[in-house]
């Protein structure tokens, strides 16, 4: 299966939503079609050797609206400049039209308020109120202000389907086509005993309200994409290459995979590569959300659109255009925000068959009220009501912008959330499981213990260290270079490497250790069997050894020339955030459990280090998906958190996958939500953040369901017989204009989410 996003033109109202998701999935080959009102997007899942997106759009087409593909060529670019253009051009109009109803309509309320008020007002000119006059003023608004809506409902109707823009359509040209028979043939009225009333001011208003609620609305859901703006916004514009020998500033769009880019302090990096000369320290937080600066030299991987801080450098491009890390979150954030949340089908069931229920209670209404009171105006009144005052928008917005908004949030702390599903699904979560290499520690051992036969840290332990390191370095165990980088840390300075010396005869025994000739020393680094083997003492430090042994470190023995000078303990060191974030996940009510594949001894060492009280040990890679299963047949709902290509079954297996981000790219794929900084934190927040979303979700439902249920009864007069109060068609527009606005404004709050408890 292939997955196209498309960007959609010419919806109005959730029921469009509704109608172009039956188009796509009519179209053989489509296997899930999803559109998403508040982003305006459809992500469609189809056959490729059954059909294409081109058939896609033109299905969409004949429905009635228009479909573009999303320029995923070149995400980071974000909106075409024809799309802006075209965007511009719809909001000019749509104000234009506003500003013309406006000043009308305010005319026509002027030209009613005696009518309407039932008072003298001798200020008000009669000819403001004369039926013909407010035709002329009310025609203009009904089919020029108001054309959009005639043009909605009549493809609706070609489509025999319905939609907002019918129920408009109908209940503004019920008052506007009523008051031409007063109009012009007000006797007739007068023999039947009736008042010549005219409503072509309800028509007005109405459509001048829609109008404005439109504006409003389309400028909230501008807001909920801030989050991909923002990221876009975080892009150098230009990249100072080299070529033949001369710098050269050039769009970023023009750079070339393996050239060479130069970056100066205080500048943004252009785009991915790998450091081939210079040093510096960069500010990363942008991207990762890691606000310490990471030092940077030759070999290491720079990420575009972080910050320079301190030297110049020069890299060699290894990602560009669409390739790179940036363009690869904003890719991931449009398709979450284009995704649809579980929750979302109730509102999608019910705005499925919306639009034709109130279309039968307007008609009942009508009949109702006119055979019990024989009064025409009262019901035209409460069948324009009806027809105004349903909204199917707010059922439709309810759950899209607060997805929006959502991960939108999340990718600015850092955590790119990769649909609805998911998020929804995260605040569910009962079990945490956390992978121990690379999640919970640091993934790579580090010199935890340094203790010589001394027991000082006078000049003597540094030539120790100076020794061990300059013997180390020329293996290429992963313990060899843990002291290695130890050593260069305690000597200090940069030019750490200059102070290492030269070794001869090396030699690395497999399982043992490695020995050779340091200033004229013979040196043995290894471990305790080995020195045992070579028959040299180590009952100096035998104490020491035992103790790093219980706490299930790894202990290396360093002699020189046959006598044990100093031990040091290695481990993989734990995460400096791993504690508080496994206390604030216990706060929150998770059960956390630790996963690895160690021994018994050092899992239980470092479950305890973290405050975690479940266990499970010398687990193999191809256990873990299963360790998951079994949690997950204990009734729970179970995240895993993991770094490794071995996790990747896991983090399929749980019901939701976190991946570390500074893990590998099989993790990532694997996974639902990924942690750009490698910070436990993230979990923290990604759960925080999706109850949050989620209550803001059943909030929006909430008044959207209420707003329906009690309003529209209201509208038909269910309140008159027992309180003699109609609901005035004007006060149902400005409702149902406003309605929208309230859903997309209660989502915008989320704007403001902050996680709690984290640091």
């Amino acid at each position: 299966m292939d997955t196209v996003t498309l960007k959609l033109q010419g919806m109005s109202c959730a029921a469009c939503a509704n109608n172009i998701e039956a188009a796509i999935r009519s179209v053989p080959g489509v296997e899930v079609g999803h559109v998403n009102f508040g982003a305006e997007q459809a992500t469609v899942h189809y056959d490729p050797r059954r059909t294409s997106p081109e058939t896609i759009q033109q299905a969409i087409e004949v429905a009635g609206y228009a479909a573009c593909l999303l320029q995923e060529q070149e995400p980071i670019t974000g909106e075409t400049d024809a799309e802006q253009a075209a965007q511009q051009a719809e909001s000019r109009k749509l104000k234009r039209r506003l500003l013309f109803g406006g000043v009308v309509t305010t005319i026509l309320i002027m030209g009613g308020l005696p009518m309407m008020t039932g008072l003298p007002l001798p200020w008000i000119p009669m000819w403001l109120h004369h039926p013909v006059f407010q035709l002329v003023l009310t025609t203009p608004i009904q089919f020029w202000s108001g054309e959009s809506f005639y043009t909605g409902a009549w493809k609706a109707f070609k489509r025999h389907t319905a939609t907002m823009d019918t129920l408009v359509a109908l209940g503004t040209s019920a008052a506007f086509f009523y008051s031409l028979f007063p109009t012009f043939f007000a006797e007739f009225f007068l023999h039947q005993g009736l008042s010549p009333d005219v409503y072509y001011e309800i028509s007005a208003v109405v459509i001048t309200l829609i109008l404005l609620g439109r504006l409003l609305e389309n400028r909230a859901r501008k807001q909920t994409s801030e989050a991909i703006r923002k990221l876009i916004g975080l892009q150098a514009k230009t990249a100072r290459v080299i070529r033949n020998g001369q710098e050269i500033d050039i769009p970023i769009a023009e750079v070339k995979l393996g050239e060479i880019i130069l970056v100066r302090p205080g500048e943004k990096i252009p785009v991915d590569g790998e450091i081939v000369e210079g040093a510096s320290t960069i500010d990363e937080a942008m991207v990762t959300g890691e606000s310490v600066p990471v030092k940077k030299q030759p070999g290491d991987e720079v990420i575009g659109a972080t910050i320079n801080k301190t030297g110049s450098f020069k890299f060699r491009a290894t990602r560009v255009g669409k390739d790179t890390f940036l363009a690869q979150i904003v890719k991931l954030v449009q398709q979450a925000q284009g995704s649809k949340a579980p929750i979302q089908k109730l509102a999608d069931q019910v705005t499925g068959w919306f639009v034709p229920v109130v279309i039968a209670i307007a008609i009942f209404t009508f009949v109702l009220w006119f055979n019990l009171m024989g009064n025409v105006t009262m019901a035209l009144i409460t069948t324009i009501g009806v027809l105004i005052i349903a909204c199917p928008c707010a059922l439709g917005l309810a759950t899209p912008t607060s997805i929006m908004v959502g991960t939108g949030k999340g990718a600015e702390n850092g955590i790119l959330i990769k649909g609805a599903e998911s998020l929804e699904l995260a605040h569910k979560i009962q079990t945490i499981v956390l992978d121990k290499t690379g999640t919970i520690t640091q993934g790579k051992p580090t010199v935890t213990d340094f203790i010589s036969v001394n027991g000082t840290a006078d000049r003597n332990e540094l030539k120790l260290l100076r020794l061990a390191a300059s013997l180390e370095r020329y293996s290429e165990h992963p313990l060899a270079e843990a002291v290695v980088q130890y050593a260069q840390s305690q000597l200090l300075g940069d030019d750490s490497d200059a102070l290492l010396i030269d070794a001869s005869q090396f030699e690395a025994i497999a399982g043992s250790g490695v020995q050779g000739y340091v200033s004229d020393r013979w040196v043995q680094i290894g471990t305790h069997r080995w020195m045992n083997e070579l028959h040299i003492d180590t009952t100096s430090l035998q104490q020491s050894w035992e103790r790093l042994e219980y706490l299930g470190k790894t202990v290396i023995w360093i002699a020189i020339d046959g006598k044990i000078e100093a031990i040091m303990g290695i481990a993989d060191a734990v995460k400096s955030s791993s504690v508080s974030a496994i206390r604030a996940l216990q706060k929150l009510g998770l059960e956390v459990v630790m996963l690895t594949g160690d021994n018994q001894r050092t899992a239980n060492v470092i479950a305890r280090e973290v405050g975690i009280q479940r266990v499970f040990a010398e687990v193999r890679p191809n256990q873990k998906a299963a360790t998951v299963e079994n949690l997950q047949s204990e009734g729970k709902i179970v995240g895993m958190v993991g770094d490794g290509i071995n996790d990747a079954p896991a983090l399929a297996q749980a019901d939701v996958g976190m991946a570390i981000g500074t893990g590998t790219d099989v993790a990532i794929a694997a996974s639902d939500i990924t942690l750009i900084s490698g910070d436990l934190q993230g979990i923290v927040t990604a759960i925080q953040l999706s109850r949050a979303t989620m209550r803001n979700i059943r909030q929006n439902l909430f008044f959207a369901f209420i707003y329906n249920v009690a309003g529209i009864p209201i509208a038909a007069g269910i309140l008159y017989p027992v309180f003699g109060w109609l609901l005035s068609p004007i006060v149902a527009g400005a409702a149902m204009a406003f309605s929208s606005v309230s859903v997309v404004t209660n989502a915008l709050r989320l704007r403001r989410f902050k996680p709690v408890g984290v640091r």
